[in-house]
């Protein structure tokens, strides 16, 4: 049954409009969506920066952007330099894996000598398992995320030295 036909209206609250809509001001996002049930709720913001909930538009006032903060050319370049060499980063945002399956043995364990090419994790990204290989041969000398923990892209997962 979707809002604006000619069955009876979900009835949707007004809050959980509101903090959807909040929440993509928040993050950026430009679509989100809650469901119970067989009951959903889609909030898109559209170009024009109105809310759109399940096909209805909703003008919003526009989220405030902070204000960006001068930051000196000398103090911006160690924030870029921050991941280290040797760093093997998320090239996915999913969920990531230290084992092929619960309860088996990690792919790579700190102190490994590991090959380029090598397994070290696997992300999950919308249910499909991604085998995360190693950019180089080396040592693995740290791990810097837990099991099944969700990362983002470019997130730092392991060292290699």
């Amino acid at each position: 049954m979707k809002l604006g036909s000619r069955h009876p209206p979900l009835n949707p609250d007004a809050e959980i409009i509101r903090a959807l809509a909040e929440l993509l001001s928040e993050t950026g996002l430009t679509e989100i969506e809650y469901a119970v049930g067989d009951h959903r709720i889609r909030v898109a913001r559209d170009a024009g920066g109105k809310a759109v909930a399940n096909g209805h538009t909703y003008v919003a006032a526009p989220a405030p952007l902070p204000a960006p903060s001068p930051v000196p050319a000398a103090e911006a370049a160690p924030a870029k330099a921050a991941v280290a060499p040797g760093t093997v980063t998320s090239p996915i945002v999913g969920v990531a894996y230290l084992a092929a399956q619960p309860g088996a043995p990690p792919f790579v364990r700190v102190g490994d000598s590991i090959s380029e090419g090598q397994t070290l994790l696997i992300i999950e990204a919308m249910k499909v398992m991604n085998q995360i290989r190693a950019p180089r041969s080396g040592q693995l000398k740290q791990v810097l995320i837990a099991d099944a923990e969700p990362v983002e892209y470019g997130a730092p997962l392991m060292l290699i030295e």
